[in-house]
C-alpha cells in the first residue's frame, strides 16, 4: 500500500456556507490583496449602431475605409455619425436617428448595443453614416497619424516638416 504525502498548501478553493468561516476568508483575502493595475486601452475606438448586438451587420475593409451596412426597419432616412469622447484617448462613435445625442435615464439606458471596436489606424472623427432604400450604410475612414514627419526630397536633399531642428 502507496501512502501519499499531504499537501501542505490547498490548491483547491472550498466555499463555507457558515458565517465566521466567510468573516475569516475575507480577512485573509484582504491581506493577501494585490493593487489592481488599469490596462492600457487595446482598442482607443469604438463605433456603436443603433441595433441590439444580435443584428446582422456586414463589415467591409477597403484600403482607405471601414463600411458598415445592415438593413433598418423604421430609422428614418436621418441618421448622423457623432463621435463622443468617453475618457481622454477614448473615442466613441455613436450613430443616432436624427442626428440626437439625448442622454437616457438609467432605466432606459441600452446596453445591448452593437459595437466593433475600430483599430488605431481609423479616422473616428470623420465617420459618416447615410440611410439608403432601408440600408444603414456607416464608413470610417483609415488615415495615417497628423503628427507623423512627412520627408521630401528634392535634388539630393532632406527636409524634414513638423519635427525638423
Amino acid at each position: 500500500m502507496k501512502v501519499h504525502p499531504v499537501p501542505t498548501k490547498k490548491r483547491n478553493i472550498t466555499v463555507h456556507y457558515d458565517v465566521n468561516s466567510a468573516r475569516d476568508a475575507s480577512s485573509i483575502v484582504s491581506h493577501h490583496c494585490k493593487k489592481l493595475r488599469r490596462l492600457p486601452h487595446i482598442f482607443s475606438s469604438v463605433l456603436e449602431l443603433p441595433f441590439r448586438s444580435d443584428a446582422d451587420v456586414e463589415v467591409e475593409e477597403g484600403p482607405g475605409f471601414f463600411r458598415f451596412v445592415a438593413e433598418t426597419d423604421g430609422i428614418g432616412s436621418d441618421v448622423c455619425a457623432l463621435t463622443v469622447e468617453i475618457h481622454p484617448g477614448v473615442t466613441k462613435v455613436v450613430v443616432r436617428p436624427n442626428g440626437s445625442l439625448e442622454l437616457l435615464p438609467l432605466d432606459q439606458l441600452e446596453l445591448d448595443m452593437w459595437r466593433f471596436r475600430l483599430p488605431q489606424s481609423t479616422r473616428p472623427e470623420l465617420a459618416s453614416a447615410v440611410c439608403v432604400d432601408g440600408e444603414l450604410i456607416v464608413t470610417v475612414p483609415k488615415g495615417e497619424e497628423d503628427d507623423e514627419e512627412e520627408v521630401e526630397v528634392e535634388d539630393g536633399e532632406v527636409h524634414e516638416w513638423g519635427g525638423g531642428n
